[in-house]
């Protein structure tokens, strides 16, 4: 990654220790996306390898997946799915458990959202476990789209997310870590 986007993205981020639970260093992308030209350079940073790769949707994980996913469907030409926290999506959804770094949890998505054999990028602000990522993979594969690729602001490499969803045949992409956390 170029050197000057990544010292541009650590000064952008900011750290909270000790949330949600003590001993976790919450890393926070809301600061980033107050900051546009941070903002804009790591959408762009995220939307680069993928032009022209014809993709049908952009599958962005509640919430922050939500706010850059948009920017890159836009960018990219390509719809946007949202992929929500149980109970917040009307109609018929298809839904998975999933375990977190601090917990277990429920997503789902329209099932409808996707049409089988869809090229979808899956968007998210940060890989850390992979629990919420793999779960989004197996619920778009489950409605037949074929996950091109995921990615992601930041990575957490100590918790083992990336390889998690390469172990499921899914590249990924991310534009900074932070080891330890």
């Amino acid at each position: 990654m170029e050197e000057n986007l990544t010292r541009e993205l650590d000064a952008a981020i900011r750290a909270i220790p000790d949330y949600p639970k003590p001993g976790i260093v919450f890393r926070d992308i809301t600061t980033l996306l107050g900051n546009p030209r941070a903002f804009r350079r790591a959408v762009d940073a995220l939307v680069h390898p993928y032009i022209g790769t014809n993709l049908a949707q952009i599958a962005g994980i509640e919430a922050r997946g939500f706010i850059l996913g948009g920017a890159i469907a836009h960018q990219l030409t390509a719809g946007f799915v949202p992929i929500r926290k149980k109970g917040k999506l009307p109609g018929k959804k298809v839904n998975i458990a999933y375990s977190l770094e601090y917990g277990v949890d429920e997503m789902e998505m329209h099932s409808d959202a996707l049409q089988p054999g869809d090229r979808v990028l899956l968007v998210d602000d940060l890989i850390a476990t992979g629990g919420t990522a793999e779960a989004a993979v197996k619920l778009l594969r489950e409605l037949g789209a074929e996950v091109v690729a995921a990615c992601f602001v930041i990575d957490l490499p100590d918790l083992g997310g990336r390889a998690k969803l390469e172990a499921m045949d899914v590249p990924v992409r991310t534009l900074i870590s932070f080891d330890g956390d």
